[in-house]
């Protein structure tokens, strides 16, 4: 395992700004985020213009991609977008994208299908889909998330502890899928504040840690720390690097 962290954790920066903080703050690996309310990389703009989006990530000062994060309406044009987005990843070496899963009440079958097609475009340019699992989307619960694994070979998960503890009476498992994982987003959680400053929520991250190296997940923990008023980011930023590299 290694520690990685998402350029969404300062979204106010332009992007090699953002490179060039996260490389003073001594990150190594970073997720890139693509979604069309970021403040970087646009779905759009980067199936627009793939040359220029590759040669805004020219620079990612030392930092080595190993995950690209995307995020768009569904919109005729959203595999168009997707597809671009995997060849950016496969010009940077990456082999992980993050996808969001469909709303709750969306159909079983009709959210199989989706990831089907997700899965088959990113195979065909050797990446991997790993599906967010997310509070109010059809993965906010290991089982219909391990389901959806199962019914779409080769879907991989992102898994998230925060949406298995905020807004529970005690943190729920994610046992079932386990197996699946191929990418972490970590941030502290308390079951009535989704982030809180870093030591002071109920993510255990040792037993998190130990569970994955169990099914011997070798890929990253990224900090996903989008900023909180009031917290100086880079402290909070800091913290996070220093305890999950102290665990492994």
């Amino acid at each position: 395992m290694f520690v990685c962290v998402s350029t969404e954790s300062l979204p106010d920066m332009p992007l090699s700004a953002a490179m060039e903080r996260l490389a003073e703050l001594e990150y190594t690996a970073v997720e890139l985020d693509v979604r069309e309310d970021g403040g970087h990389l646009q779905p759009a703009r980067v199936s627009a213009n793939p040359e220029a989006a590759i040669a805004e990530c020219s620079d990612l000062q030392r930092l080595r991609p190993v995950a690209v994060s995307f995020a768009a309406a569904e919109t005729p044009a959203v595999y168009d977008h997707f597809t671009a987005c995997c060849r950016l990843a496969k010009s940077l070496g990456v082999v992980t994208m993050v996808v969001e899963s469909s709303e709750l009440g969306t159909p079983f079958n009709g959210e199989i299908e989706r990831l089907r097609r997700m899965v088959a475009i990113a195979s065909g340019l050797g990446a991997v889909v790993a599906v967010k699992t997310s509070a109010g989307r059809m993965t906010q619960d290991a089982e219909t998330t391990a389901s959806l694994c199962r019914n779409v070979p080769g879907l991989g998960v992102t898994l998230d502890p925060s949406h298995f503890i905020y807004g529970q009476k005690k943190p729920a498992s994610w046992e079932s899928i386990l197996k699946y994982v191929c990418h972490v987003h970590l941030r502290d959680t308390k079951h009535d504040a989704f982030q809180v400053r870093i030591g002071q929520g109920n993510v255990e991250y040792g037993k998190l840690v130990a569970q994955l190296e169990r099914v011997g997940y070798s890929r990253g923990l990224c900090a996903h720390l989008p900023p909180m008023e009031g917290v100086d980011q880079a402290a909070e930023l800091r913290k996070m690097r220093l305890l999950l590299e102290s665990l492994l």
